[in-house]
């Protein structure tokens, strides 16, 4: 692409480079902040940095006029199956995006102004302290999972890393500012496997997090205020909660429009034709995967539960869409996630615990069944069952094969409207959503934290 100065960009006095960790869930709240900026300051050029493979992917996708794509070099052959060997992917992006991504800002018009990076690229940190260019520090998970890296060391101090969880994953965690009581075992996965040999570079990014010069947060303050207060107690540098970092944008302009159109999917008509709140919608996430000996448990769950369903099965669709399809359920390989939440028809999500996934349940007022599966996905769990309440756990220790059976008769109670339990998980359910609306309404906060985000990077190049 010509990344020369074009007339729009000629006229625009701020310039944000914006550089994802190349992973969808990543990229996708990078991109909905930039789309917000953009809607919110006109005066704002956006060049957004991914490979050339996630160029492929994510290129045609709608975006402000205000947005540029730029790609470098893919760090490993084919990024999107980076689940065969993640640490090797991990170690790829840590130490091969760095210098690609200097040589593009020398070529940028106009000068860059402010970068926003993911927290894990702690080299952008390093480049923009040596260009004198302000550094937005870009996290996509939860806030509380922020403070357990941050405070990392404390674990280390009270004998409880590195540990044996299967002998000791019940002790709690009582002492990192702002969590609440935690066992270890809910943690995020850097105790074992994958996550122990990880741990060390996700580390790396939060020694240099603390020279950035801004925190940004995919949460919105009403979501987890303890851990935020906590933080901004302890840290010099503004931290903003500017979400939920969600398309609720495309929601807004669109729902309208798509509603009245005869052309849309036919899991839409699916939906249309079902009873209100009656169907579970079930995604396990883009990344990582159960077990083949688990989705078969899954799937004879599901067909046994007689609930009504709308699955995504990304792997497999057809053994999925043969094992459990009948008149009651659909099986499709992508779907339009939030604009399904927020369908009438959709009673209860059954998700792998990824943050952008619990978000849009969040803004959609809809329970969540948690069925994490690594990394950050562990907390996540223990936070919409016993700090929100919006949500049951399905699988109770890490290891756990859940059959056929149990899956039967919590898919069963969970989607009984009429329980009390039921009854209170989505009164909870409403309730934060009210929250969330609130946040992003003018004068909310994160109406306002994005606001102030702006006239900070506009301060920066006036000073």
């Amino acid at each position: 692409m010509d990344l020369s100065r074009s007339h729009a960009g000629a006229a625009r006095t701020v310039h944000v480079v914006a550089i994802p960790y190349p992973g969808r869930g990543h990229i996708n709240p990078m991109m909905n902040l930039c789309k917000l900026l953009a809607s919110m300051a006109p005066d704002i050029l956006i060049t957004f940095v991914v490979t050339e493979e996630w160029l492929g992917v994510v290129g045609s996708e709608p975006k402000p006029d205000a947005v540029r794509f730029a790609s470098i070099p893919n760090v490993i052959p084919s990024e999107r199956v980076r689940a065969e060997n993640f640490p090797g992917f991990l170690e790829a992006v840590m130490t091969k995006m760095e210098a690609p991504v200097e040589q593009l800002l020398d070529r940028l018009e106009p000068p860059v102004t402010t970068i926003l990076a993911d927290t894990y690229l702690f080299w952008a940190v390093r480049i923009g302290n040596k260009r004198k260019i302000p550094v937005g520090s870009f996290w996509t998970m939860a806030v509380s999972v922020f403070s357990v890296f941050h405070h990392f060391d404390l674990l280390v101090q009270n004998n409880h890393f590195p540990i044996d969880l299967a002998e000791r994953g019940d002790e709690l965690v009582d002492y990192i500012p702002g969590l609440s009581p935690t066992r270890l075992v809910d943690l995020p996965t850097f105790f074992e496997g994958r996550g122990r040999v990880t741990v060390g570079r996700a580390l790396e990014g939060f020694s240099w997090m603390p020279k950035a010069q801004y925190i940004i947060s995919t949460a919105f303050y009403e979501l987890e205020p303890h851990a935020i207060d906590a933080l901004k107690a302890e840290l010099s540098l503004p931290i903003y909660t500017v979400g939920p970092l969600i398309p609720y944008l495309e929601l807004e302009d669109k729902s309208s429009v798509s509603a009245s159109r005869d052309d849309r999917p036919d899991y839409f008509r699916w939906l249309d034709s079902q009873p209100e709140a009656s169907v579970l919608y079930i995604s396990l996430g883009s990344f990582l995967s159960v077990s083949k000996e688990q989705m078969e448990e899954l799937a004879a769950g599901v067909r046994s539960s007689g609930v009504r369903f709308l699955w995504v099965s990304r792997d497999g669709g057809s053994w999925v869409e043969d094992s459990v399809c009948g008149d009651r359920g659909l099986v499709v390989p992508w779907c339009d996630q939030l604009k399904v939440l927020n369908h009438s028809a959709v009673g209860g999500f059954w998700t792998h615990c990824g943050y952008n996934s619990i978000l849009e349940a969040v803004f959609a007022s809809i329970p969540m069944l948690a069925f994490p599966i690594f990394w950050d996905q562990i907390p996540n769990c223990k936070l919409v069952e016993q700090d929100w309440k919006i949500g049951w756990r399905v699988k109770k220790t890490r290891a756990e094969l859940v059959s056929r059976q149990a899956i039967s008769e919590i898919l069963q109670r969970f989607m009984d409207l009429d329980s009390e339990d039921g009854k209170a998980i989505r009164k909870r359910a409403s309730e934060l959503r009210q929250a969330c609306g609130q946040a992003i309404l003018k004068g909310g906060s994160s109406y306002s934290d994005i606001n102030a985000f702006i006239g900070d990077i506009f301060k920066k190049i006036t000073c």
